[in-house]
């Protein structure tokens, strides 16, 4: 006579819990793989020709359905699992079976059914994501009825919440994962700062406005239209320009913009042809030299301003606003900037630097630099939200226009004015408060 360990029933019923808990260690390991692998990666490892990373990107391409049939099978087996334990566990110690049923399950399941799969899976988790994307590919196809039913559940109960799913939304951003991996780097030291703030500079562009990076009007260098030829020359010849915007009877009202090399070559023209005397000059109709001006909203994204550029072949935009009116000018040099840092040549005039360290630890800040640039330099995180410049943050934050000597504490920083002409703020002190509190 058979004893109870030996008989045909017992040994089915482990082989059946062994069977299944290697099944949960699989959909466990597969859920981990799959959402940790980079796309990027099995993108390249599929353009090698790696069938297996093509099939990883298929199955995540829909994440919804995808963590939906691994979620499904990996339940169906566990709660299988469990309840052949205590039915076998049961059968061998009676009632108390039930609760020493639960004790080993639990160590089971979270040893060698989550702890040692996940751990391998995310190891290595492209490798492993090309191993059994095919085999999950097969548990969605045959699963996605049910899946199709609990996630129209799913959704339903949701949106009695006020929340709507996006059905094209991916698990994944590239974005997201890029600037990730550069935040990594750099703080482990494998990536440069200078490299980290190029790359994240040219990722930032469909995020920012023209608004936030053209030079304000204010500062715009202009030439009146119906001032004399030859004093028109010599202002462009002064000029660190190349492009000039033109104005008639008020700044608001450009009429065109004239190129320094334009306006030499019809001078030259203009020598030749004429008397060859300088003070003929004077009778040059500078209009029929000028461009036409370019006007670009000042809500227009820099990568598609950057990609009108080219378009267009030329560098330099007026920005207006939504009335029409002036607000600043941009040029393609100030968008290459946001990626590459500071460009300057033999002709820019040497302005001085806008933010200086002191033996005190303070920063002394240009009011005009922009809070990016700050945060670009110093690794610090102000919020440019609510403001394009230091000055503009503090006049946001005090509600106000303080005056010189003012001080106030905010986003973790002490700012002191210790500088402001008319109704502008031009020279602040920024210190971290923590440096205070040390």
């Amino acid at each position: 006579m058979q004893t109870p360990f030996l008989d045909t029933a017992f040994w089915l019923t482990a082989a059946a819990i062994l069977g299944l808990l290697l099944m949960s260690g699989f959909f466990s390991g597969s859920e981990t793989a799959l959402t940790a692998a980079s796309r990027a990666k099995l993108r390249n490892r599929a353009d090698k020709g790696e069938k297996g990373a093509e099939a990883a990107l298929n199955v995540t391409e829909d994440s919804e359905r995808l963590i939906g049939a691994i979620l499904l099978g990996n339940n169906v087996v566990n709660i299988l699992s469990a309840s052949l334990a205590t039915a076998l566990f049961t059968r061998l110690f009676g009632d108390s079976g039930v609760a020493l049923a639960t004790l080993v399950m639990t160590a089971l399941v979270l040893i060698f059914s989550e702890v040692l799969p996940k751990t391998y899976a995310i190891s290595n988790p492209e490798t492993v994501a090309s191993r059994v994307a095919r085999p999950i590919r097969i548990l969605i196809v045959l699963l996605a009825p049910i899946v199709t039913v609990v996630r129209t559940i799913v959704r339903g109960i949701l949106f009695l919440f006020g929340y709507r799913t996006d059905a094209d939304q991916h698990m994944f951003s590239i974005h997201e994962e890029i600037a990730g991996a550069l935040a990594i780097g750099t703080s482990e030291g494998t990536v440069d700062k200078e490299d980290r703030d190029r790359l994240l500079g040219a990722l930032d562009l469909g995020n920012r406005t023209v608004e936030e990076i053209m030079r304000h009007r204010s500062q715009i260098e202009m030439i009146d239209a119906e001032a004399d030829p030859s004093e028109l020359l010599a202002q462009v010849l002064a000029s660190p320009h190349t492009r000039l915007p033109l104005y008639k009877g008020e700044r608001e009202n450009v009429v065109g913009v004239i190129h320094a090399k334009d306006l030499l070559r019809a001078v030259e023209r203009f020598l030749r042809t004429g008397d060859g005397k300088l003070e003929s000059v004077s009778d040059l109709d500078v209009m029929k030299v000028a461009m036409k001006p370019y006007f670009v909203p000042e809500t227009t994204p820099l990568d598609e301003q950057m990609r009108e550029f080219l378009k267009r072949r030329t560098h330099f935009a007026l920005v207006v606003d939504e009335y029409g009116d002036l607000k600043g000018l941009l040029t393609l040099e100030d968008i290459l900037e946001e990626i590459v840092g500071e460009i300057t040549d033999e002709f820019d005039p040497k302005a001085e630097r806008q933010l200086k360290p002191t033996e005190t630890g303070d920063y002394i800040v240009d009011g005009a630099m922009t809070i990016r640039d700050l945060n670009r330099e110093t690794d610090w995180s102000l919020p440019d939200d609510e403001a394009n410049t230091i000055a503009g943050l503090v006049i946001h934050e005090a509600q106000t226009i303080p005056d010189m000597g003012q001080v106030f504490s905010f986003h973790g920083f002490r700012f002191e004015v210790i500088e402001r002409k008319d109704n502008r703020i031009t020279k602040i002190k920024i210190r971290p408060l923590l440096s205070l509190l040390g």
